[in-house]
């Protein structure tokens, strides 16, 4: 991959004073604050957050603008189409913010059923309006503006609202996505990125989205319930409704109804750390947890990043909390989920004490923690999406956001140049097993379980050590473990941690990700009796980490993701070229 804006001199748009703060005024412009940090998966989208931290907003307002201008930079992943989780950091503590999509009302279990009564396959399920669930990102926006914003809601808007208005341009990771996955999307998005002869743009070509610029420029003069009732309601209702492939059967009062929703943050200790992550309806902060207390009584440290026994371990454990979350977890608003019960310190003992340092289990299966329901495993469908960002401000405030639309492009539909999400598809297709129903069965106003993983580490001191997140579906869980394992077991930079490749084990094959030093560790693996194979992986994790008393940013050398300060210093990052395989989107 070319080094492209790879200097803050090549985005002069978004480091640039506001057009307002341009004009004379009676008073000085506020002298930007000495520390603040942004890493996100799109250097323009990174300057958009640096800029509000710049005009004195906080590290919640940061994040909102991020989340923003990737909506047009980087709409293959995310947008307000979308959802979204968030884990901060703030002067009262750890919180969290639940945005996910939710499925209409009319929303049954056979919600992906075809007409002659048999379950549609995931890729037939995707494309049109049956897949998008109400989005949640705008009202996860608000939410968070309330309780952590400083500056306007409207400042917010105006980094994206300019890279939409003015044009930003195509680069290589969104040319992927078109070429590769975009075959769904509707006419609309497939105008503004190809050429007359219907050829995905050349890489730099200046992409323009008018469409969406209004869309913001309204959204941002007349609030966030302009999205959710009356005709811009009305015309995403009807999108969905009225799609040529799976149409839905989405209400204006879905919509209305839809709320983000404050949850408490699932917190657990590793190794004198304690690590705050994202409660169900996300299952990623739970299965992270997982693997590390289950990991904590082997030496991950003294056995080292290059030992093929370490990831050996880390592949067993993965299995047995990728097991359990299968079977358990929901939104818990429909299903008893016993979080208690899978951090019983005697349950993970019981479940650790499976996993041996020599031989690898002949079969995995979920455990029977205490309080747990009767369910049947169900199997996972996640496709590599998302993007993560996190931002720090002057006053040591962090947040932490995972958002997504799902797969590439989402659903395919749109309205006003903004992807809408297929996010429904995060649920379990056949809502039975065996004659039991799963936990994550389709249910009307139910969120869909997530395997984002928003996730703050706090040191032995009780200060802020790390932040951290990925996209990439199901791999999510296992790169913020690897990451927070390489940090603290490892002593790595999160740089480091990020870049270092991954085992991926959600069942008996362990994929290894191709084109990594892991590659040479195949024979050791498979002399520990390890199923192997080896292939590229869709990884984008994003980081900032708290060393010698000031804040380092970190994002993942697969992607063309950066940190910048605001002083406007960006992290070096070391660019992995290109492979062949699904994009980190």
């Amino acid at each position: 991959m070319k080094h492209w804006l790879l200097s803050v001199a090549a985005l002069a748009l978004p480091l640039a004073a506001p057009a307002e703060a341009r004009q004379p005024a009676p008073q000085p412009a506020p002298k930007p604050p000495a520390e603040g940090m942004v890493s996100a998966a799109d250097p323009r989208a990174a300057a958009a957050g640096v800029e509000i931290l710049r005009a004195g907003g906080s590290a919640t307002d940061a994040a909102i603008a991020t989340m923003l201008a990737l909506n047009v930079v980087e709409p293959q992943s995310s947008g307000i189409g979308g959802g979204s989780y968030w884990v901060r950091h703030g002067p009262r503590g750890t919180d969290s913010i639940d945005a996910r999509e939710t499925a209409p009302m009319a929303a049954t279990p056979n919600w992906f059923y075809g007409p002659d009564g048999r379950p549609l396959t995931h890729a037939e399920a995707v494309p049109g309006g049956r897949s998008v669930g109400v989005p949640g990102a705008l009202r996860g926006m608000a939410l968070a503006h309330a309780k952590g914003g400083k500056l306007p809601w409207a400042r917010l808007f105006q980094p994206a609202i300019r890279l939409a208005r003015d044009g930003f341009q195509l680069t290589p990771r969104l040319q992927t996505a078109l070429t590769r996955y975009g075959a769904h999307v509707d006419a609309p998005t497939r105008a503004r990125l190809t050429g007359p002869d219907g050829q995905v743009l050349p890489l730099g070509s200046t992409i323009r989205n008018p469409e969406q610029a209004a869309l913001f420029e309204r959204l941002a003069k007349l609030g966030p319930d302009y999205f959710y009732v009356g005709p811009q309601a009305q015309k995403l209702v009807t999108t969905v409704n009225t799609a040529p492939r799976n149409p839905s059967k989405m209400t204006t009062g879905d919509l209305a109804s839809y709320a983000a929703k404050p949850r408490p943050p699932l917190c657990d200790t590793y190794r004198g750390y304690r690590i705050c992550s994202m409660a169900p309806s996300s299952g990623g902060g739970s299965t992270v947890l997982s693997i590390l207390k289950l990991l904590e009584r082997f030496d991950m440290g003294s056995l080292g990043k290059d030992s093929p026994q370490a990831w050996h371990l880390f592949a067993e454990a993965s299995r047995l909390a990728y097991a359990d979350r299968d079977m358990y977890l929901g939104d818990p608003d429909y299903v008893r989920v016993p979080l208690k019960g899978l951090f019983d310190p005697r349950y993970i003992a019981s479940r650790s004490a499976l996993i041996s340092p020599d031989r690898t289990m002949a079969s995995v299966s979920p455990g029977t923690p205490p309080g747990a329901p009767a369910r049947v495993r169900a199997p996972v469908s996640e496709v590599a999406g998302t993007t993560d960002l996190v931002a720090v401000d002057a006053g040591g405030n962090v947040a932490e956001v995972t958002t997504t639309v799902e797969g590439s492009f989402g659903s395919g539909l749109s309205i006003d140049g903004t992807m809408l999400n297929n996010e429904l598809t995060d649920f379990d297709i056949v809502p039975v097993k065996d004659g039991d129903l799963v936990a994550n069965r389709v249910e009307g106003g139910k969120r869909p379980r997530s395997s984002m993983s928003p996730t703050i580490v706090y040191g032995p001191d009780g200060k802020v050590r790390l932040a951290v997140g990925a996209a990439g579906g199901a791999t999510i869980i296992a790169q913020v473990a690897k990451a927070i394992i390489g940090v603290i077991d490892w002593k790595l930079s999160a740089q480091d941690a990020i870049a270092t490749g991954l085992v991926f084990a959600p069942g008996k094959v362990a994929t290894i990700e191709q084109g990594t030093t892991l590659e040479a560790l195949v024979p050791g693996l498979q002399a520990l009796g390890e199923a192997v194979t080896v292939a590229p992986m869709g990884l984008k994790a994003n980081a900032i980490e708290r060393v010698g008393g000031r804040w380092v940013g970190a994002a993942d050398p697969r992607s063309e993701g950066v940190a910048i300060d605001v002083a406007g210093r960006m992290t070096v990052i070391q660019r992995v070229g290109d492979k062949p395989g699904r994009p980190a989107e």
